[in-house]
């Protein structure tokens, strides 16, 4: 960027915020067009054929865990092609990689068909390319939406930063809520973005998520909260931002760039576009190959002004308290899996509660190694040993899973290369109820970022996911993490795990390198604060 155009930016920068917009997003004034989900999935395909099901199972719906990655990506790319009417899709991160490009050439595809594309992206997390996705907004089909976007549109690091120690108050509100809804008949909730390292195909980092797949009469309930986002004031249309509505010309230059790119995926037997072309997970699901889970389950759902119902100085929803209250009703065991563990004092309060009544805690979270934010991990580290003698349980994912990985979603490729991470957020109740969605157990999810998920009533889906934390938590996949009294009256941290398939132990927090170990105890000087 020459220095022209950088005072330009500045001063577009510091005029929106002298303007008095520091409170709502630019372009809130626009004139936008308010829209609700596809009234009548019956009338599609897949619609008809889950409404028939549902008969004859009253007041539930159908669900299916997808923890594998590729079948993630793959079950989105079969969705889409499915799809008679209508795409909604609400993302926190959607990047430009490979399995982003494919996932937006095949939006297009459908919007050429005549399905009305609704896309809301969270503007925190945008990396250069990532705009990629904007441009479709020159279809006549398909609308995006930024939620809360920065004024900025460039990707210059210092303008970004700039604006946002100018304006962190209202930037540092995000949507983190993940949904994938097709004719309002077949959603996808859970924690994925969508990207490469998600999806796992990535050959450098791969992150441990999980997906729900989720028919039946509840998909109208997480079509209803798309709504309520995506007619939000934080939800702005690409015109209204700088630069305004994408013209033809660019649609046309990128839809040559998507066709080319699926060529070369084609050409080249990627795997994961392979088994896209194939049909299942998808197929098998409509067909009845792959079973489905039919339960009763609760949509829990953040406001889109959540920072305000949390201040009470408006009306809304608080998804935290659903969750809390089935965790409190919990007798004998809570699994937790959460990438990130920062707990509010209430939070606190809550595993002390269970723990003073004998529930036994698990927990699974990332490793000095596995974390892809080291802030985070320097947060948990001040709660790590007051957890440990509460009589939690807890595990903390290797970046370098063990040859026996089944149940991590981690191919065997990925095993031998290292960089694994966490990034599912899941809880069991009793083994009865679950809880899947975007919520980390960390105080941005508490009180700066909005969340979605399901509370699903179901013994099966329960054990399920129970078994799949057993499976992550061996001790070839992770360390099991005590502490252990020395003479001197001292207690000491000690990290078990499995390598070479013999146990060892240590007393030193493993790392990648000293380097980093040195970054996280600096960081965990930083004073805390409950956000």
């Amino acid at each position: 960027m020459n220095l022209l155009k950088c005072r330009v930016a500045i001063s577009a920068i510091l005029a929106t915020l002298v303007a008095g917009c520091a409170s709502l997003p630019p372009g809130s004034g626009f004139s936008k067009r308010p829209s609700t989900a596809f009234a009548h999935p019956e009338e599609t395909r897949v619609g008809v054929l889950f409404e028939n099901q549902a008969r004859v199972h009253p007041d539930e719906s159908a669900f299916r865990m997808l923890s594998v990655g590729a079948d993630g990506f793959a079950t989105r790319m079969q969705m889409i092609d499915a799809a008679q009417r209508s795409l909604d899709v609400q993302y926190f991160i959607f990047t430009a990689d490979t399995t982003g490009q494919l996932l937006t050439g095949s939006l297009l595809a459908a919007a050429d068909r005549g399905v009305h594309v609704r896309i809301l992206i969270d503007d925190g997390s945008t990396a250069p390319g990532d705009e990629q996705i904007l441009v479709l907004a020159a279809h006549p089909q398909i609308e995006v939406r930024i939620f809360n976007p920065f004024a900025y549109r460039g990707h210059l690091r210092l303008l970004r930063s700039l604006e946002f120690a100018l304006d962190a108050r209202r930037l540092d509100y995000r949507m983190h809520n993940k949904l994938f809804v097709t004719d309002n008949a077949t959603a996808l909730i859970g924690g994925r973005n969508i990207g490469d390292a998600y999806f796992q195909v990535d050959a450098d980092a791969q992150y441990a998520d999980d997906d729900v797949f989720v028919a039946g009469p509840v998909v109208r309930k997480l079509s209803a909260t798309f709504d309520e986002y995506w007619n939000s004031s934080f939800a702005i249309p690409v015109e209204a931002l700088a630069g305004g509505k994408p013209s033809k010309a660019n649609l046309a230059r990128q839809r040559q760039r998507l066709d080319e790119n699926l060529r070369i995926a084609r050409r080249t037997g990627v795997d994961f576009v392979k088994r896209a072309e194939q049909g299942d997970p998808f197929a098998g699901i409509v067909a009845g190959r792959l079973p489905l889970v039919w339960s009763r389950a609760e949509v829990v759902c953040d406001s889109p002004d959540k920072k305000n119902v949390i201040k009470g100085t408006v009306v809304g929803r608080l998804m935290y308290g659903q969750i809390e209250e089935a965790a409190n009703a919990t007798a004998s065991e809570m699994i937790m899996v959460t990438p990130y563990l920062v707990p509010t004092a209430g939070e606190l309060l809550l595993l002390h509660t269970l723990r003073q009544r004998n529930v036994r805690v698990r927990i699974l979270t990332n490793s000095l190694n596995s974390t892809n934010e080291l802030s985070a991990h320097a947060g948990y580290v001040r709660y790590r040993k007051q957890l440990l003698r509460e009589g939690v349980e807890v595990y903390e994912v290797r970046a370098l899973l063990g040859k026996n990985s089944k149940g991590s979603g981690q191919s065997a490729a990925m095993s031998r290369h290292g960089n694994y991470g966490l990034h599912a957020k899941f809880f069991v109740f009793d083994r009865r109820k679950l809880f899947a969605g975007s919520m980390n157990f960390d105080q941005r999810s508490r009180r700066l970022n909005t969340e979605t998920g399901l509370i699903i009533d179901s013994p099966e889906l329960a054990e399920q996911t129970a078994a799949r934390f057993e499976a992550m938590t061996r001790p070839s996949s992770a360390y099991a993490v005590t502490l252990q009294s020395l003479n001197s009256g001292k207690e000491e941290l000690v990290w078990r795990t499995q390598e070479n398939e013999k146990m060892v132990e240590y007393t030193r927090e493993p790392s990648r390198s000293s380097w980093r170990r040195v970054e996280a105890s600096i960081l965990t000087l930083v004073p805390d604060r409950e956000l």
